[in-house]
């Protein structure tokens, strides 16, 4: 028995030591890993930060204090540098060559930003990763064919003419037209009849339609939360009254979406199209492509997967497209002598045209709206910053980081990057002719991302863009309301506080 005991206890005594040379050595190995991730950020240049909370009571706030803070660092750090949220490193790059060394990979976007977007938009396009990434962006291309958005061209001039009876009244009455509120509705209405063949009147509605108002909550609820890493957990942070508003805005879109989905089941089930094959789908709309496609396997995307990019393609597609429709209104109402160069422009390409439709050959034919457009984008960035999680060790800008770091794309830092853009808050269309494009790096001007994991959807919001400017700018002239102050706020997407007001007079009275 004695013996037994003590076999036992020896037995019990290895398995102790064993444990702990474990514990050792996991520890040793972890502190290891620390110093060399430590090393290899602090090769970065950043600015001196706190202790415990980093860098992240210097930022301002996302407001027009928030991007001069970006400017002035983008000036200081033009190619890449690092900030460290609490005891989180964030790489940020904001330079051509910095910015494609991440964009030209597939690198999955950031969990840390993403995640707090992922209860409203699920696992789509924007925030999947890897080989379902793939597979559904595969799936979804050809309902971005040129073919298909060809056939959009009538659907937004439609659009565009309700729109217009918006501004003919502002017009009438002399009354502050306000840009985003209308044009947020233009272009929710666009989405709906184009992508989803879904028909609603929200144009019609007033200026507080249900779901842009949800969108909108949630965008700076998102931003907010961002900033307060303590509420990064789903579950501390839906036990707020902030968290259950979000919440709440989220089961609304969904339901939307849901509605969406279960008339268009209900249509096809009915016209017999379940069965459709690639061959025809030309002919179909983004929504029935996304009921229809079938892999290489011969499987469909589940019922989970087409909500999640439904909720995706209704934000993207009419959020970012209202901003920047927004923001190039806005410049082209700041300066007459552009405004005026539109004009005629459009009067050209109108001349003898039995329609004031712009139609899809219209397109090609507006190459100073298109500089114009061009430039509206870079210097407002609709989509201001992007985010990607690195899976490998990475050289950035000659120093290698390592993998699980996040790191910024900031939109806005790289399209107001000083070594890049002289005098870059200048509103200049010149900055495009095509003897200026082809001086620069194609990764200096992104406001749609680039490379494999850039926006599907940026020919349909570049169409769109043009048409509705054009119809507008060869109805009315526009400008500033000058009792109203126009400031920036920076969410998902670039709002403004308070709105963007319009004085409009109509050019054909």
């Amino acid at each position: 028995m004695l013996a037994m005991a003590a076999l036992s206890s020896y037995v019990v005594g290895c398995v102790f030591l064993a444990a702990m040379v474990v514990v050792v050595f996991k520890l040793v190995t972890a502190v290891r890993s620390y110093k060399r991730r430590r090393d290899m950020y602090r090769k970065f240049p950043q600015d001196p930060s706190h202790l415990i909370l980093g860098h992240l009571l210097d930022y301002p706030g996302p407001d027009e204090r928030g991007l001069a803070y970006q400017r002035e660092r983008t000036g200081k750090y033009p190619r890449s540098s690092l900030a460290w949220m609490l005891h989180n490193p964030m790489v940020i790059v904001s330079h051509p060559d910095t910015v494609k060394g991440i964009l030209k990979t597939s690198e999955p976007k950031g969990e840390r930003i993403y995640n707090l977007i992922r209860p409203w938009v699920g696992d789509g396009l924007l925030t999947s990763k890897g080989e379902k990434w793939a597979r559904n962006r595969r799936l979804l291309t050809p309902a971005f064919h040129f073919e298909i958005l060809k056939n959009y061209v009538e659907l937004k001039n439609r659009s565009a003419d309700q729109l217009l009876l918006k501004f003919q009244y502002a017009s009438e009455t002399q009354k502050p037209f306000r840009v985003f509120a209308n044009i947020t509705m233009f272009t929710l209405d666009v989405i709906l009849k184009c992508a989803m063949s879904y028909e609603t009147g929200c144009q019609s509605q007033g200026e507080k339609h249900p779901y842009v108002q949800a969108v909108n909550e949630m965008s700076e609820l998102m931003v907010t939360r961002f900033f307060q890493p303590w509420f990064h957990s789903d579950f501390l942070y839906f036990l707020t009254a902030k968290g259950r508003k979000f919440r709440k805005n989220c089961d609304y879109v969904h339901k939307v979406a849901e509605e969406i989905i279960y008339k268009r089941k209900e249509k096809l089930r009915k016209e017999g199209l379940v069965h459709v094959n690639r061959s025809h789908r030309r002919c179909l709309d983004f929504l029935d492509i996304l009921l229809t496609a079938k892999d290489e396997n011969g499987n469909g995307l589940t019922d989970a997967e087409i909500r999640d990019e439904v909720d995706t393609f209704l934000f993207e597609g009419h959020d970012t497209t209202a901003s920047a429709i927004s923001w190039a209104l806005y410049s082209i109402a700041e300066h007459e002598q552009i405004q005026q160069r539109i004009h005629e422009e459009i009067d050209n390409l109108m001349t003898n045209k039995t329609t004031s439709d712009i139609l899809w050959e219209d397109l090609s034919h507006l190459p100073y709206l298109t500089m114009v457009i061009k430039e509206a984008l870079r210097l407002h960035s609709p989509v201001p910053f992007i985010q990607r999680d690195l899976t490998e060790d990475t050289e950035i800008d000659g120093r290698m980081t390592p993998a699980g770091t996040m790191v910024n794309i900031i939109i806005y830092n790289a399209h107001h990057n000083p070594t890049i853009w002289e005098d870059s808050l200048k509103f200049n269309p010149d900055r495009f002719l095509p003897e200026n494009v082809e001086k620069r790096s194609a990764y200096a001007f992104v406001p749609f991302s680039a490379g494999p994991r850039n926006c599907i959807g940026q020919n349909f919001a570049m169409d769109e863009i043009k048409i509705v400017l054009a119809r507008i700018l060869h109805r009315f002239s526009i400008r500033l309301d000058p009792g109203h102050k126009v400031e920036k706020q920076e969410s998902i997407v670039m709002r403004a506080q308070n709105d963007i007001q319009l004085m409009v007079t109509d050019r054909q009275s």
